[in-house]
Formats: C-alpha cells, structure tokens, sequence
C-alpha cells in the first residue's frame, strides 16, 4: 500500500500556518494549520464547524469563487484544506486572510444554521467561528508565509 504524501509530513515540526500540501495538475491543496499538532490544543467539533460553515459561504461568494474546489476540517482537529484551481500562493493567502477578516466582522446570523440546511445545525456558534477566525488571522499576519513545511 502506498503512503499517502499528508503522513509524510513531520506532524512534530508542523506549527500553525499556510503550507502547500501537494499539487495535483491545476489543483493545489492548501494546508491552512491553525492549530499546533500533537500539542493537547485542539479544536472541539463546534468550532471546526462553525469556522466550516462560515468561510465555506464566504470563500465561495469571493472574487476566486470560480476557482475553489473545497474548503473543510481535518479530522485531526488541527486546522482545514483549502483546495483550489488556478491561483497563486499570494492570491490564495490574500484571499484567505480577507475571509477570516469578513468572518470576525460578521453581523447576523450564522450560515446554513437552520435545520433544513445542515445535518448537524445545534452544533454552531458564531463567537467560536470569530475566535477561531481571530486566533489564525494573528498568525498569518505575524509569520513568513512562505508555503512550505518545515524540513
């Protein structure tokens, strides 16, 4: 069996960021690390959710919707992939760092909290996805985003 390239990464040496996971053609894998691995700090179901969610609705309403293929949590409770067609490293942080902006600035409802919009509705909250929106944002800022894993 083949070893899939994500578990070839030193989990150990990974800290919160924005890192190229692979490239698949004109598809890149965004690994949008917000949270330190192996450290006992991990995001709880509601604020993977919650963050889910909100940049889903608003990476897809931006001006590279056309260009996103998938946004969503890792199981691993450590951060999200971002998966995209035809843009840039800088583009893809620019933009990513716009969503977690108009996330934190949101006022009103939380999207798709409804019943009939998602199979798990009870399980979100806004303050967890703006806290968590918050947490990353300060990362990205502060740090050389230079898209590459750690040797």
């Amino acid at each position: 069996m083949n070893r899939i390239a994500s578990f070839s990464v030193d989990h150990d040496k990974l800290t919160p960021g924005i890192y190229v996971s692979r490239i698949d053609g004109d598809v890149t894998t965004y690994d949008l690390r917000t949270r330190t691995p192996n450290a006992g700090d991990y995001m709880d179901n509601r604020t993977m959710h919650s963050v889910e969610h909100m940049f889903a609705t608003y990476i897809r309403n931006s001006a590279v919707s056309d260009n996103v293929i998938y946004f969503g949590p890792m199981g691993c409770q450590t951060g999200f992939y971002l998966l995209t067609r035809g843009l840039d490293n800088d583009t893809v942080l620019s933009v990513v760092m716009e969503t977690l902006e108009k996330i934190i600035a949101h006022d009103g409802e939380m999207f798709g909290a409804k019943r009939v919009e998602c199979g798990n509705y009870a399980n979100l909250d806004l303050d967890d996805a703006k806290a968590e929106s918050r947490r990353y944002l300060d990362v990205l800022k502060t740090q050389n985003n230079d898209f590459l894993y750690q040797e």
